[in-house]
């Protein structure tokens, strides 16, 4: 029933109430109490909605994480950003989310504020302390800082200069300017890089008498400088084995001595494959860098034929692949040459 309705029944019966009988009165008190009831439980729905308010949510974890992910993880649970910038310890920090608030974890009612606290990169006012730090490690950091902040306050002098020491090849020795010095405008680091121990001998290890895939391991592990050539196979010999060296094994040399490898070719080769050489001759660096030589087929699949420290020059490696694949040469996670399989 209406509370409209309700009203017009007491007010029709106060309006006669009087010379009504008992029955009558009786009527209006229920009507009466029927109001009260009803406008009781209307107040009732109407506190209860108050209290219930929005609906809670977890609040997830977005420390670690880029600003735009953080954001999309927020907006799932129904959370709105705060965001404050401040300058952290690395440039490579910058659109990281470094703290938050409330903490992972809690659980809060949705439409909640959550304060983000996001790097904006390093400030750099004083030339920091270089030394002990690789040197690839510290060209590619100011290389970040100069495409993040667009501001080259530290560039790096070219040529650097190197020297033999006990350190590991590519340490920074010394530095000018000194750490500490104030940067009052764009500035020159001039460094000089370790090429490691002067007359270093390492052992030759045995390579004859491997097959072509065992003696890439074995080359990489031991990371000596080396150079193949390839003959075609002789009765009586296994396919793609190193059948001679120079020097031998065993014998002592120094770390930039070259190792003179001889690979067979196959016995026989599968329809539409290819054995051959591959060569490039890589810019030489005063200490080996981390080289790599992969294969991508024809299948989509990726393949690493040899990861190795090496210093530059002629970079040779023989390789059994289909025809269509793409051979791949990276230096320091950059590609450098490529090549089709034909």
């Amino acid at each position: 029933m209406r509370s409209n309705d309700l009203f017009d029944k007491i007010k029709s019966n106060i309006n006669s109430i009087e010379g009504n009988t008992e029955p009558n009165l009786k009527r209006f008190f229920s009507l009466a109490a029927v109001l009260l009831i009803f406008m009781g439980v209307v107040a009732a729905a109407i506190f209860l909605f108050a209290l219930r308010g929005a609906e809670q949510t977890l609040v997830p974890e977005v420390r670690g994480k880029e600003l735009a992910e953080a954001l999309l993880d927020l907006q799932v649970k129904e959370l709105y950003p705060r965001i404050q910038l401040r300058y952290s310890q690395s440039s490579r920090d910058r659109g990281i989310i470094l703290e938050q608030e409330p903490a992972a974890g809690a659980i809060v009612k949705a439409g909640r504020r959550v304060r983000l606290v996001v790097s904006q990169g390093v400030m750099i006012n004083r030339v920091e302390n270089f030394i002990g730090r690789n040197i690839d490690e510290v060209r590619t950091e100011l290389q970040t800082f100069v495409a993040s902040s667009g501001s080259p306050l530290l560039t790096l002098k070219e040529p650097l200069m190197f020297d033999f020491s006990p350190s590991p090849p590519g340490t920074i020795l010394r530095q000018k300017p000194e750490a500490g010095t104030d940067i009052s405008g764009p500035m020159s680091l001039e460094f000089v890089v370790s090429q490691g121990p002067e007359n270093t001998l390492i052992t030759v290890p045995q390579l004859t008498g491997l097959s072509l895939p065992a003696a890439l391991e074995l080359i990489a592990r031991t990371g000596i400088l080396f150079e193949f050539s390839l003959r075609e196979i002789r009765e009586g010999e296994q396919g793609e084995m190193v059948v001679y060296q120079n020097p031998a094994a065993g014998v002592s040399v120094t770390a930039n001595t070259q190792v003179n490898l001889v690979v067979n070719t196959p016995e026989e080769l599968a329809r539409n494959e290819i054995f051959a050489l591959f060569s490039y001759t890589i810019p030489r660096n005063p200490y080996p860098l981390p080289v790599y030589l992969e294969a991508l087929l024809p299948t989509g699949e990726r393949i690493r034929l040899i990861s190795v420290d090496f210093p530059g020059g002629n970079f040779t490696v023989p390789y059994r692949l289909p025809v269509n694949s793409v051979l791949i040469l990276s230096r320091m996670n950059r590609e450098i040459f490529r090549r089709d399989v034909k």
